[in-house]
C-alpha cells in the first residue's frame, strides 16, 4: 500500500512507484529519515542557539570545547561496525541474533574503553580543570549506551527506518522539553551534560521497545566469537578511519579552544552549528541508498557506477543550494539568530558555509568505498586529511584565530575527500567522477 504522501503525486510517477517495489522502499525510507533529521535540525538548532544565547561566547566555548573533546573519542565505541554489518545483515539475514549480538557486546566493551581513554586525556591535557573533566565524563559516558544501535543497524539494512525514528525522536523531543526547563530555570553547564546523557539512555530505549514490537526479541541474541573475528578484521581499518575523521573535524575546536581560548572558540562554535545543522541531509540520502548500491556493487558493474555518478551529483547540488544563499545571508542569520555578543560568527560562517560541498561529497564516497571493501585505502585519505589539518591549524590559528581555523578544515576537508583520490590509481576515475560532480552537477 502506498504512504499517505504518494497519493498526492501524479499518476505516472505512483505507477513507477508501484512497479518498483525497491525505490518505493528507498524512498519512504529516506522520507522518515529526512523526517527524522528535519525535527532534530530545526529544534535542535532553535534550542542549541538559544543556549548559545543564554551561556554567551565565552561558557559556550567552554561547553564546546568538552562536546568536541568528547567526540575525538565517542565514535571509536561503535568501532567502525555500522556500514559493515548493515551490508551482511542486507547479505544474509538467517544470522541476525548471531549477528546483532555479537555486536552489541563489542560496541559495549568499545564503549567502555573509550571512557576510561577519554577521562586519561582530558586530566593529561587540562589537569587542574574539574569541571571540563566532568562534562567530558558524563558526555562519553553515552558511548555505553550506542551498544543498543545494533538495533538500528538491522532496521535499516531492512529499509524500516520508521522504527528507529519512534524510539530516538520520542528521547529527542522528551530531553528537548527538559533543555528548555533548564535554561529557564538558568541551569550550569553541567546540567546540559547530564541531559544529554539522558536522551541516549531513553533513545536506547525506545530501540529496544521498538525492537520487541517488531516481533524480536533481544533475549535470542549470541555471541560468535568467529563472528567477532569476522567483523572486527573488516572494520579495523574503520575504526582508526573513523577516529581520525572525528580528528579532523573536531581537532579544530579543541585547538582552538587551547590555543585562543574560550571566547574565540564560541564564536567559532556558532559557525559550526549553524554549518552542520545541514549534515542530516547528506547521512540520509546515503545511509537509506547504501544497501542499494552496496548490491549493484557485486551484481551489475555498470549501473554502479552509474549510481555513484547520480550520487556524486545530488551531493554536491544540494551543497550548493545550501552553500550559496546562507553564505550571501550570513550576517543577516548570525543577526537574527544570536546575540550582538556573536556578530564576529558572521564572517566566520560565510566561509565555513562552503565545507558542506566536501562534507556531502565525503559522505558519498563512503559509499563506494564501504561496497568496494576499500577500507585500508579510505583510513590513509582520512590520515593524511587529519594531518594536514593539524599541520594547518598549528599554522594559521595563532595568527588568525578562528577564521584561520575554517580555512585549515575547508583545505583539509577538499584534500581528504578529493585531492587524495589522485594518489591512489584505483581512486583516480572517482576523483575525475567528484571533480563532474562538483563543476557540473547534472542529477537527471
Amino acid at each position: 500500500m502506498n504512504p499517505l504522501w504518494a497519493r498526492y503525486l501524479p499518476s505516472f510517477v505512483r505507477n513507477k512507484l508501484d512497479a518498483n517495489r525497491h525505490l518505493h522502499a528507498v524512498l519512504s525510507n529516506t522520507g522518515w529519515m529526512v523526517g527524522d533529521k528535519l525535527v532534530r535540525m530545526a529544534l535542535g538548532l532553535l534550542i542549541g542557539i538559544w543556549m548559545a544565547r543564554y551561556l554567551g561566547p565565552e561558557r559556550y566555548g567552554a561547553f564546546s570545547y568538552a562536546l568536541a573533546f568528547a567526540f575525538l573519542f565517542s565514535p571509536i565505541a561503535m568501532l567502525g561496525l555500522d556500514e559493515i554489518v548493515i551490508r551482511k545483515l542486507v547479505r544474509d539475514t538467517s544470522r541476525r541474533d548471531e549477528i546483532l549480538g555479537t555486536v552489541f557486546i563489542l560496541m559495549l566493551l568499545g564503549g567502555t574503553c573509550v571512557l576510561g581513554l577519554a577521562m586519561a586525556a582530558i586530566i593529561l591535557v587540562r589537569p587542574g580543570d574539574t569541571l571540563t573533566h566532568w562534562l567530558v565524563a558524563i558526555m562519553t559516558a553515552g558511548t555505553l549506551f550506542q551498544a543498543f544501535l545494533a538495533i538500528e543497524f538491522w532496521f535499516e539494512s531492512q529499509l524500516q527506518w520508521k522504527f528507529t525514528v519512534y524510539a530516538k525522536i520520542s528521547a529527542f523531543l522528551v530531553i528537548s522539553c527538559v533543555k528548555v526547563v533548564l535554561i529557564l530555570s538558568q541551569a550550569s553547564l553541567i546540567a546540559f551534560a547530564w541531559a544529554g546523557l539522558a536522551e541516549i539512555a531513553l533513545g536506547s530505549v525506545g530501540l529496544t521497545a521498538a525492537y520487541r514490537a517488531a516481533g524480536f526479541r533481544l533475549a535470542a541474541w549470541r555471541f560468535s566469537q568467529s563472528m567477532a573475528g569476522t567483523l572486527l578484521k573488516d572494520s579495523w581499518p574503520v575504526i582508526f578511519s573513523v577516529f581520525l575523521t572525528m580528528v579532523y573535524l573536531k581537532i579544530d575546536q579543541v585547538m582552538l579552544g587551547t590555543m585562543a581560548g574560550n571566547q574565540e572558540l564560541g564564536f567559532y562554535s556558532a559557525a559550526v552549528r549553524l554549518t552542520e545543522a545541514w549534515n542530516f541531509l547528506p547521512l540520509a540520502i546515503c545511509s537509506s541508498v547504501f544497501p542499494g548500491i552496496a548490491l549493484l556493487e557485486s551484481t551489475d558493474e555498470k549501473r554502479f557506477n552509474e549510481q555513484m555518478q547520480k550520487l556524486y551529483n545530488l551531493m554536491a547540488l544540494t551543497a550548493y543550494g545550501i552553500a550559496i544563499p546562507v553564505a550571501l545571508l550570513s550576517h543577516w542569520i548570525v543577526g537574527l539568530l544570536f546575540s550582538n555578543a556573536y556578530a564576529k560568527t558572521g564572517s566566520l560562517l560565510s566561509v565555513l558555509i562552503w565545507s558542506v560541498l566536501f562534507t556531502n561529497l565525503a559522505a558519498a564516497r563512503n559509499v563506494f568505498m564501504v561496497s568496494r571493501n576499500w577500507l585500508k585505502i579510505n583510513l590513509v585519505s582520512t590520515l593524511l586529511g587529519c594531518i594536514v589539518n593539524v599541520l594547518l591549524n598549528l599554522l594559521l590559528i595563532p595568527s588568525y584565530g578562528a577564521m584561520g581555523a575554517i580555512i585549515a578544515s575547508l583545505f583539509s576537508y577538499w584534500f581528504a575527500v578529493h585531492g587524495t583520490c589522485f594518489l591512489f590509481k584505483s581512486l583516480r576515475p572517482t576523483g575525475w567522477m567528484l571533480a563532474k560532480a562538483m563543476i557540473y552537477p547534472k542529477v537527471w
